[in-house]
């Protein structure tokens, strides 16, 4: 199977989701992306799989899932923080 979107990293830092992407670095507000995560502890926040399609991430403790063409759609309309690595 073929990966929809290559994730390299996933850093949860303060109110920040910061994420590679097809070795593009993104940083987007948490509360932008997920109500759940931006209320949710550090061991809530970091208990995290891709998916092995590379189609999103998902959050057990939280029951939460984010799909990687949502998060570019947010990143896209805010002009977040993207750096080719």
């Amino acid at each position: 199977m073929e990966k929809a979107y290559n994730i390299k990293g996933i850093n949860l830092e303060n109110d920040y989701l910061i994420i590679n992407i097809d070795d593009q670095l993104f940083k987007l507000k948490l509360s932008d992306i997920s109500t759940k995560l931006a209320k949710a502890t550090d061991q809530e926040k970091n208990d995290y799989k891709v998916s092995p399609s590379g189609y999103g991430i998902h959050w057990r403790l939280l029951d939460e899932d984010l799909s990687i063409n949502g998060i570019l759609r947010v990143a896209k309309s805010q002009q977040a923080f993207r750096h080719r690595i």
